[in-house]
């Protein structure tokens, strides 16, 4: 039986490497999965999804408006497929992780999610809350904060490296707007942050 999977974490800990690693593995073995990415998200080029460790695949796009369930349906209609890989997958909607369930459930295809818990005001994002709650199988893929612990937690900074406590929960952006840190050090940002914004 097929089972959906959330591999979640703070950034930086390799979630694309590991969808880049398990699609090699699919094809490896002769089947074909499909990898989507979210448009939204054109860091590395429309329709790739990049590590930063140097690999790269051509990915399917799929925005807020697009029904995943149908799309899949049809391209397993032309050809059949293996998995089914979702980068980014915090920005799914709640119809999108239902739609998924139902390709896990009606065609027998794993789906396999990448993507950020909380976003850098610790919220969940609409897709991972839905991933948390309907997914069978939870991974969490780990990073470091600079003091040595475990990061589970995203702060946003400006220009000149402060970190933010308030703004529109999605803005793009890698190393040069966000850092994953420890709760402990987190915490200590932010309250630096509302310090600073109170002072204003």
């Amino acid at each position: 039986m097929a089972q959906m999977y959330f591999y979640y974490s703070a950034m930086n800990a390799g979630k694309s490497t590991t969808l880049l690693q398990s699609s090699f593995n699919y094809r490896e073995r002769g089947m074909t999965p499909v990898i989507f990415t979210a448009a939204i998200d054109n860091r590395f080029g429309t329709g790739k999804v990049s590590s930063r460790i140097g690999l790269s695949e051509d990915a399917e796009l799929y925005g807020t408006e697009d029904n995943l369930w149908e799309k899949l349906s049809r391209m397993n209609q032309v050809s059949r497929v293996d998995c089914v890989l979702i980068d980014e997958c915090q920005f799914l909607t709640k119809a999108q992780v239902h739609q998924l369930t139902e390709v896990v459930d009606k065609l027998d295809i794993p789906v396999l999610c990448y993507g950020l818990r909380t976003d850098f005001r610790g919220e969940l994002f609409e897709g991972s809350q839905y991933l948390l709650a309907w997914s069978d199988k939870l991974v969490e893929l780990k990073t470091v904060c600079h003091c040595g612990r475990k990061a589970n937690m995203v702060i946003r900074h400006d220009a000149s490296g402060k970190a933010i406590a308030d703004g529109a929960q999605v803005e793009i952006g890698g190393n040069d707007r966000y850092v994953s840190v420890c709760r402990k050090h987190y915490k200590e940002a932010i309250e630096e942050a509302n310090e600073t914004a109170a002072s204003l």
